[in-house]
């Protein structure tokens, strides 16, 4: 067996690298010129009997093992007491990885665990009470991480569990229940009382029904409002804070739409064959049909989709505008201001976009999603197809024509937009309406503007040969470019990508090629938060390591972080295993 010492420390210097943007010579922003490899010993790593679990920060991982005919969880490699059995799927850590008592390895953990034949909950490694079962899906954490709840069978009867404590006993309990508020401070779940359904909330049983809505309980985007769709008899009402509304023969699944400020709330309900849409108190004029309302980013408006005789039409703000034959699949849509609106039509077998209630040129096919707003709300574009051929129009304005379009990209800022489109057996990246460089293929999902909105890339391939084209600059020659390649970094001024030499793989960091491995890490390279700092996984050999800033640190046989956490102070986290011995290993700057 191989000795393990606690913990070491390594210092490695740090070169820094040298960006050039379009026109402009740059220094590469500054690093610092050494690290300190931090090994922090864990533990013994355990043959693993389900798949490991990271933590969301990925600085902890969990996994079941088995010793002397027990299971075990096995935390940071540390173990937890044995049991009979531990829940298939039922290992989970908190959202945010932490714990509310300090720096616990592991963070919050929860799983179910079978001792003799009964069951329990485990939360941070305190075991719950027994019951006879504890549900699939169960436990789980609210979105902050503060609270976990499960559901348990206690004879015949089901409970909520919430920190520990039982709620009423019921019959049943839905599927998927509990539902935390997006707060985390309310809890919500349907419940079956003898023959009717019931909705708990904060631990308060509401009236009874017939029958709950499927998709509910819904909370408002604040946490303070909740809301249900209900059976009364043959009748349908929505339950929003604890009062129903009217009754209808008919109420869509899903429960209540909420405006994004909480203060309004929307849904359709059939009455007498015709369906109409609530907004608050106000019901609208009845239709055959309609879709679900949708609401604006602002909140002030609301729009939808209807069917009155054989015709469809969108009503906004409760005016009906003009018939048609269909209304496009997710239309309409408004500006991220709230202030326009958008949707696509089809008038006989001809297809437009309506904008703001002026129908646009008439087109044989929309594309699919399309229209869509750009991020700042003042443009509008959709891929429009005309005698086999497609061009992008933008406010109205069709750009050049091609046999294919790929999917358009606005800048984050909304100023810009790019797409690829192929004429031929050639493609060309178009840029703000100007064509680029031939290509024989633009790879799928790599172009991207940086998040500044100054730069684009894209990953293109030519002949047999791939490549990375950074601000209209072609890079060198590869095999492959690895999928997800280009990134930015979080302050636009610098770009990586992954690529394949002959048979190795290596990462390009603002044009420099680094070393060559016999590969890659997924979800690799990454930037820190400053840009100013870049990571990735690559395998050398039978090992893994971490590289940062062209810097190569320790090997293990296996590193588990996908991603290698780089915090606000410059510190790289990841956890790995060297000789089935579980390390978490942070390099640490050392100040100039």
């Amino acid at each position: 067996m191989h000795r393990v010492t606690a913990s070491m420390a390594l210092v490695v210097v740090a070169v820094g690298t040298v960006f050039t943007a379009i026109g402009t010579s740059q220094t590469a922003p500054s690093a610092p010129n050494a690290y300190k490899i931090e090994e922090r010993r864990l533990g013994y790593f355990r043959d693993q009997v389900l798949p490991s679990v990271i933590s969301k920060d990925g600085c902890h991982m969990a996994y079941v093992a088995t010793k002397d005919h027990k299971f075990l969880v096995v935390v940071d490699g540390k173990r937890e007491p044995k049991y009979d059995l531990i829940g298939k799927g039922s290992l989970v850590f908190s959202p945010d990885g932490k714990h509310p008592a300090g720096d616990v390895p592991g963070g919050r953990l929860a799983y179910s665990a079978k001792t003799g034949n009964k069951w329990l909950v485990v939360v941070d490694g305190q075991p719950g009470p027994k019951y006879d079962s504890i549900e699939k899906g169960s436990p789980k954490f609210s979105p902050e991480g503060g609270r976990v709840a499960y559901v348990a069978q206690k004879g015949a009867k089901y409970v909520v569990v919430v920190d520990g404590k039982p709620g009423p006993e019921y019959q049943h309990i839905a599927a998927g229940s509990p539902v935390f508020s997006p707060d985390g401070k309310r809890v919500a779940y349907e419940a079956k009382k003898g023959a009717r359904y019931l909705m708990v909330v904060d631990g308060k049983p509401g009236p009874e029904y017939h029958h709950i809505g499927m998709g509910s309980p819904v909370f408002s985007p604040d946490s303070k409002r909740v809301g249900y769709s209900a059976r009364k008899g043959e009748k349908y009402v929505m339950v929003v804070d604890g009062r129903a509304g009217p009754e209808y023969d008919g109420i869509r699944p899903g429960g209540p739409i909420f405006s994004p400020d909480s203060k309004r709330v929307a849904y359709a309900g059939e009455k007498n064959t015709r369906w109409v849409v609530l907004v608050g108190d106000q019901a609208g004029p009845g239709y055959e049909t309609t879709d679900d309302p949708v609401f604006s980013p602002d909140s002030k408006r609301v729009a939808y989709a209807a069917k009155k005789h054989e015709k469809w039409l969108v009503v906004v703000d409760g005016h009906a505008g003009p018939k048609y034959d269909a209304i496009g699949k997710g239309s309409p849509v408004f500006s991220s201001d709230g202030k326009r609106v958008a949707y696509s039509a089809r008038k006989a077998n001809k297809w437009l976009v309506v904008v703001d209630g002026q129908a646009g040129p008439q087109y044989d096919h929309i594309g699919k999603g399309h229209p869509i707003f750009s991020p700042n709300g003042k443009r509008v574009a959709y891929v429009a197809n005309k005698n086999n051929k497609w061009v992008v129009v933008v406010e109205g304005l069709p750009g050049p024509q091609f046999q294919r379009i790929g999917k358009p990209v606005f800048s984050p800022d909304g100023k810009h937009m790019a797409y690829a489109g192929r004429r031929g057996t050639t493609w060309h990246v178009v840029v703000d309406g100007k064509p680029g460089p031939e290509y024989d293929l633009i790879l799928q999902g790599s172009l991207i503007f940086s998040p500044d909105s100054k730069r684009v890339a894209y990953a293109a391939r030519k002949g047999k040969k791939y490549l990375v084209v950074v601000d209209g600059r072609q890079g060198p020659d590869y095999n492959l470019v690895g999928t997800g390649s280009p990134i930015f970094s979080p302050d636009g001024k610098r770009a990586a990508y992954v690529a394949k030499k002959d048979n190795n793989w290596l990462v390009v960091v603002d044009g420099r090629a680094g070393p060559e491995y016999n590969g890659i890490g997924r979800a690799s390279p990454i930037f820190s938060p400053d840009g100013k700092h870049v990571t990735y996984r690559a395998k050398s050999g039978a090992n893994w390591v971490v590289v940062l800033d062209g810097q190569v640190g320790p090997a293990y046989d296996r590193i588990f972080s996908i991603r290698p956490v780089c915090h606000a102070n410059g510190v790289l986290e990841y956890l790995a295993v060297r000789y089935r011995v579980l390390y978490r290993t942070k390099h640490v700057p050392v100040p100039k």
